[in-house]
């Protein structure tokens, strides 16, 4: 004890003062932390949905129209495949979810099987191809899903649906979203702060996918309205405010995905409301061909299978930047924007469950959990006293009101969730650190009543309950790792708290003890301990 070292001493006052640092800003108001200097820290306690209220929805991935999608998309390949190889065909559709086509020229039936394998599909990560060409009665060809590939893939898209709504949401400006895969193909999504579910679901839910793709004038409109839609081209709903349809030809000629940027503008010749963009290296290539391929004609700028607008190329444009406009607000025109620099979702989502937590419900939980803590704090401090001394108690609280100051400053700092369940494992950390003063204290008695001297004593109940220490709280973090990794939502915020209190609590029951009854020890150089 007399022999304490130094390091362990700076180690005590620099954790005090990053104690204090990160904590103060949760005790000021946001006006008098505006004014802080720029070195000072201005995070706050990231208080979650249980806390300050906000909105909760749970999302379905839709892996039946996933599965439509890819075999629509299959057709068009299909078709293109054969009609650029110059191979004849018939009766191109699904039939029993897969699809079936018929070759009309036997004589070209196994050319047709060999360029359908080589370039219809992709491959796996394992490099299998995910889709099986094989042969059907009657000179037909049967194209159909790799089952597990498809599984592969429904999978990746419900991660990079994650991905893709994460973005959505922390361009509103929401601070750390809880967005967490449950199941097989469901989403949850807890939104703190944001109190409004109905504007959430909007940016959250609408896939967002833009494609553009030529107008077909093949056929009047009034005709394809009747029925007669040529084969590759499909009748989408037109917003453009010049017809309530507008028949397209459905395969995309530039995809979202090639988008590096885009922003809501006001567009120089009408001064309304617009979306300019800007593509890739690949999709500027792909928009000079197309537009130098067709000047005169319409192409059509298709949101969700909904034509937003329909221009006539007027001529080539080499740099890939546009400008989408139509019937847009100043609001819709940003939301687009937010919708495509964050990206498309890679298939739809049904909404399953829609919860909104008020600010005011979110304020009593806040009130309940300072009680709580509070009347746990009382408690212990009343325990601490009553057994061990105003000495010995004492030191113990100052610990634990260092090791409170950490918990709350390592929170503030990291921006980790604080959730009403992250109360009770403060509460519980509380209880865990005492502990380990408890473990020391009952050793320094022990050694006492054999007969030890006074430092010897202090030395031992040191040294002598560290491992016991040690193995109940290495036990109790390793439980909280594993609720943190297995667990979701409330479950996660209990085992965070838990786990940053663990490592707090050893440091402040041991070191900081340490530190102050050496610093007693050196003062007084007691006879006897006022323990016993």
């Amino acid at each position: 004890m007399l022999n304490l070292s130094r390091w362990k001493v700076i180690l005590v006052i620099l954790s005090v003062v990053f104690g204090v640092l990160f904590t103060l800003p949760n005790l000021l108001p946001e006006a008098t932390r505006a004014q802080l200097p720029g070195f000072m820290p201005k995070k706050t306690l990231n208080l979650g949905l249980d806390l300050q209220g906000g909105s909760s929805l749970l999302y379905e991935v839709d892996l039946v129209a996933l599965r439509a999608e890819r075999l629509t998309n299959l057709i068009e390949d299909v078709r293109k495949t054969l009609t650029d190889e110059q191979v004849p065909f018939a009766d191109l559709g699904q039939v029993n979810g897969a699809i079936v086509v018929r070759i009309t020229d036997p004589a070209q039936f196994d050319k047709a099987q060999r360029v359908l394998r080589e370039n219809i599909g992709g491959t796996t990560p394992s490099g299998a191809r995910d889709v099986a060409v094989t042969t059907a009665d009657g000179g037909r060809i049967r194209i159909a899903l790799v089952e597990q590939a498809f599984e592969a893939a429904a999978s990746s898209a419900v991660d990079q649906s994650i991905e893709v709504i994460r973005r959505r949401i922390d361009q509103l400006g929401t601070r750390e979203p809880n967005i967490v895969r449950q199941g097989r193909n469901r989403i949850s999504i807890q939104a703190a702060g944001e109190s409004d579910p109905e504007k959430l679901k909007s940016i959250v839910g609408q896939t967002a996918k833009l494609t553009f793709q030529m107008v077909d004038e093949s056929v009047p409109l009034q005709d394809a309205a009747n029925g007669r839609i040529p084969p590759g081209s499909e009748l989408l709903p037109s917003e453009d405010g010049l017809t309530p349809v507008l028949l397209v030809r459905k395969r995309a000629e530039v995809t979202g995905e090639m988008l590096v940027t885009a922003q809501a503008v006001f567009d120089s010749q009408t001064n309304r409301p617009a979306v300019s963009f800007r593509m890739n290296g690949q999709g500027a290539r792909r928009f000079a061909a197309i537009t130098s391929q067709n000047i005169g004609k319409r192409f059509a700028i298709v949101l969700d299978k909904r034509v937003i607008s329909a221009p006539v190329i007027q001529g080539v444009i080499p740099s890939g930047n546009g400008q989408i406009t139509g019937n847009f607000t100043t609001e819709s025109a940003e939301e687009l924007a937010v919708l495509l620099r964050a990206g498309a979702l890679p298939a739809q989502l049904k909404v399953e469950e829609q919860k909104t937590v008020g600010a005011e419900l979110g304020a009593d939980a806040v009130k309940a959990g300072q009680l709580s803590t509070a009347v746990g704090f009382v408690a212990i401090l009343l325990f601490m006293l009553v057994a061990y001394g105003f000495l010995f108690g004492g030191i113990s609280i100052i610990a634990l009101i260092i090791n409170g100051l950490l918990i709350i400053a390592t929170m503030s700092m990291t921006q980790a969730t604080l959730t009403l369940p992250g109360i009770a494992g403060l509460i519980l950390t509380l209880a865990v650190a005492v502990d380990a003063n408890v473990l020391i204290y009952e050793r320094m008695r022990d050694e006492l009543r054999a007969g030890r001297s006074v430092l010897a004593s202090m030395d031992a109940g040191f040294s002598r309950a560290m491992s016991t220490i040690i193995d109940a709280n290495v036990t109790t973090i390793l439980a909280a790792l594993i609720m943190f990794q297995f667990g979701a939502g409330p479950v996660k915020g209990f085992a965070w708290t838990l786990s940053i209190g663990v490592v707090t609590s050893v440091f402040s029951a041991v070191l900081v003890t340490q530190v102050l009854l050496a610093w007693w020890f050196r003062a007084t150089r007691p006879k006897t301990l006022p323990i016993v």
